[in-house]
């Protein structure tokens, strides 16, 4: 598999973990035999998949862990399943609707944010997010002419 944190060798650590598949929405708790890195990818023994076709079949799936795993973010990131839920102001107030998701890009991270009548992309950088409160699940925008009318 291709890690997604910013620790790959933490796998090693893992008793079990869930298996999330994304197209159907299913979630599967795993035993981890062993875990080892190769190159940049980490290979996951999983316990009852003993054959190549087994394992064929996990195709696609994405590791997931516990929230109570999760392993501190450093300062300006953020988990996804932090943000989604959050709702968007901007700095005078007003709203501009919830986040859904993160669409990543190649020069930064653009929240998706749904609004009453329409969806925002707001790139993640600090001239635009201003604010990000997590225990109040509330994020403060300063959007540039014309963001929001894209």
């Amino acid at each position: 598999m291709r890690p997604l944190t910013d620790d790959p060798e933490r796998f090693h650590r893992l008793a079990e973990c869930v298996l999330w598949d994304p197209a159907r929405d299913e979630r599967e708790t795993r035993r981890i035999r062993s875990a080892r890195r190769l190159g940049e990818a980490v290979v996951v023994r999983f316990e009852g998949c003993t054959t190549v076709e087994a394992a064929a079949a996990l195709g696609g799936r994405m590791v997931a862990l516990p929230r109570s795993a999760a392993l501190p973010t450093p300062e300006g990131r953020f988990y996804v399943w932090q943000l989604v839920g959050c709702t968007v102001t901007t700095e005078d107030g007003a709203l501009i609707g919830t986040v859904t998701g993160i669409d990543p890009s190649p020069a930064q991270d653009l929240w998706v944010v749904k609004g009453h009548t329409k969806e925002h992309l707001i790139p993640a950088v600090p001239d635009i997010v201003v604010e990000v409160n997590l225990a109040e699940r509330r994020v403060v925008i300063n959007p540039p002419a014309g963001l929001l009318d894209l």
